[in-house]
């Protein structure tokens, strides 16, 4: 990496974008790094670390143009909108080709050429459409998120209980900071990257019963795992309240994870950010401390 590279990072106040800053911060303090954002007064901490901030969304193709001229390197994290992604997306990678960009990685799914899972489809339509771009790229397929378990922590020491549709499948999951790290890694990296395609996940899997019994030990609360039928688990997941369309993607995962589908033991995760991932028990601990 020179000094003169231009990365930018999209969705940079998002929870993974604001990671990614922090790391490349870290481990490339001579690079130029841009932000885009939807909303520059949210991001003011960045611009006060020297980040430069552009303001543009993936619905807004103009303003992502512009936001990415002159970029040598961009981040797209995938958009949190499902059923609207591929169109989102491909106004990013339209605004990367016709800036020239040297190099465009993705967080995409774990295998998500072969993943039988519901959510798989949008990545693959979005790593076709880069494909198509002929913009040198990086996959990063990224694994479930821990996150994703433990920000339900306090409800589960609540009622006892997690609850899930996993039945006894292996979760290999990782921090959202690990792979923000292994972004990072690779936006900084002197490395040629470009056509790597990286399997990413937690270094040790994990069923949800072995998650539930880690916060009953911690906690010192009686908490077990309840393996439901996906539409039972759909429907208790609408209960809450979740949107019923996010609920039928959310327990279909879970049926799919019953199948192995979020399980990889390859260790490309450690292997790109030099270090373990961080372990199950670890994310369980800053959970209960929130």
């Amino acid at each position: 990496m020179t000094n003169s590279e231009r990365i930018a990072v999209t969705g940079a106040t998002g929870q993974l974008g604001r990671l990614v800053i922090a790391e490349l911060l870290r481990i490339a303090p001579s690079a130029h790094l841009i932000g885009i954002v939807r909303n520059a007064s949210a991001a003011k901490d960045l611009a006060e670390r020297g980040v430069e901030l552009r303001t543009a969304n993936y619905e807004d193709p103009a303003a992502v143009r512009a936001a990415l001229a002159g970029v040598d390197k961009v981040l797209l994290i995938s958009s949190s909108e499902i059923g609207q992604r591929v169109r989102q997306h491909s106004h990013v990678i339209d605004a990367a080709k016709a800036a020239g960009v040297k190099l465009i990685a993705y967080t995409s799914l774990l295998r998500a050429d072969t993943s039988p899972m519901a959510l798989a489809e949008e990545h693959r339509k979005t790593e076709a459409l880069i494909r198509a771009s002929a913009i040198p790229f990086v996959f990063l397929r990224n694994g479930w998120y821990t996150e994703n378990y433990t920000g339900n922590v306090a409800a589960a020491v609540q009622q006892g209980a997690v609850l899930g549709a996993a039945g006894q499948g292996r979760i290999s999951s990782a921090a959202r900071a690990d792979y923000a790290a292994a972004a990072a890694a690779v936006l900084a990296s002197r490395d040629n990257q470009a056509g790597q395609i990286y399997e990413l996940a937690g270094d040790n899997a994990f069923t949800l019963a072995d998650y539930a019994a880690e916060i009953a030990r911690q906690s010192g609360r009686p908490v077990v795992y309840k393996d439901l039928p996906a539409a039972d688990y759909k429907a208790a997941l609408v209960s809450i309240g979740l949107p019923e369309a996010f609920a039928a993607l959310l327990a279909e995962s879970d049926a799919k994870a019953a199948k192995g589908s979020l399980y990889d033991d390859s260790r490309q995760l450690s292997r790109l950010i030099a270090r373990p991932t961080t372990p199950m028990a670890q994310s369980v601990a800053a959970a209960l401390a929130r």
